[in-house]
């Protein structure tokens, strides 16, 4: 059994092979024709944020899963995948928790204007602090959380604990679900209508692309704050930047882009009401470690057929049939 590794992952997932005499290789070299040699004879691939394509998996014969470094996987030709009874895996159970603490660090430093606050103080103009914009509190603001998966779940518990009203929308979950987690459902088009904060949550498809785009955000509230941690493309950016720029709504905390890393000089960075991170949302100490060995786990566990095997992060099962 071969393994190769596409991107550095932390030594905790290499682990998983060396104790069970699984060969392995590590390269950071993403051209196209360097992982079409490399990947030729592979079982398995671990791949973070490099593109896995058709040209690339179709020269690898022997390959049997792909396994993201994390939760998304638009990265790699699904199509190709599922047409070769190819397995995708996921790290499913590893990033709840650090991109959820993500979102709630994104939506308190701008509901409470901390940047501002802290130059300020820097400045030497602690006396003017009451020049500084309004600022408000989370208590009995409403939040809509579109996806409802482990990161919406763990950002819905963290909102309770701030007495917000907690609204979700997921074609893919019944109301009862919803409310079972204290939460309210609603469709997207009434929530776009009455939310103070909206977290995006959902893959990148055809479905979601462009889902907030110019006529979204003639609906919002002037004080919404729109944050996005999920994929790039899911909010139309030249509609983000408007609406920004013309005070649309309040402000906008943004970890990923429609094309990463972004263009020099991308518009967003001339608006002072962003909070913009490079999409690194996930990559605390602690989750880049779980998801390092998760990934390893799905390969491993898959290719030995193990009972430990986590079915739950096989996105397509079909492969079963």
């Amino acid at each position: 059994m071969k393994v190769g590794v596409v991107g550095e992952i932390h030594p905790s997932g290499y682990e998983i092979f060396d104790k069970n005499n699984i060969e392995y290789f590590v390269t950071n070299n993403i051209d196209e024709n360097h992982l079409i040699e490399k990947l030729r004879d592979v079982d398995g691939i671990v791949v973070r944020t490099a593109e896995i394509n058709r040209n690339i998996l179709s020269q690898a014969k022997n390959l049997k899963i792909v396994a993201r470094h994390g939760v998304g996987y638009d990265n790699v030709d699904i199509e190709y995948l599922n047409n070769n009874k190819i397995a995708m895996a996921i790290t499913g159970r590893a990033n709840a928790t650090s991109v959820a603490e993500h979102v709630m660090t994104m939506m308190l430093c701008l509901t409470k204007n901390i940047f501002e606050s802290d130059r300020l103080v820097k400045l030497g103009k602690f006396q003017e602090k009451g020049n500084l914009p309004n600022y408000f509190e989370l208590y009995n603001k409403k939040i809509l959380i579109l996806g409802f998966g482990r990161i919406g779940k763990a950002l819905a518990k963290r909102c309770s604990g701030f007495e917000m009203e907690i609204y979700v929308h997921d074609p893919f979950l019944s109301d009862e679900e919803i409310k079972n987690n204290k939460c309210i459902p609603i469709n997207k088009e009434e929530g776009f209508k009455i939310a103070d904060y909206i977290s995006i949550h959902l893959p990148l498809n055809e479905e979601t692309k462009n889902l907030i785009s110019f006529d979204q955000f003639e609906t919002f509230k002037s004080n919404l704050i729109l944050i996005n941690t999920a994929r790039g493309g899911i909010i139309n950016e030249d509609a983000l930047y408007e609406a920004l720029k013309n005070k649309k709504i309040f402000g906008a905390g943004v970890d990923v882009f429609e094309k990463e890393p972004p263009i020099e000089n991308h518009k967003l960075f001339s608006v002072n009401n962003t909070l913009l991170t490079p999409h690194n949302a996930a990559l605390t100490l602690e989750c880049r470690k779980r998801m390092s060995v998760e990934s390893c786990e799905n390969v491993f566990d898959f290719l030995t057929k193990s009972k430990n095997l986590n079915k739950s992060n096989i996105i397509n099962l079909n492969i079963f049939d």
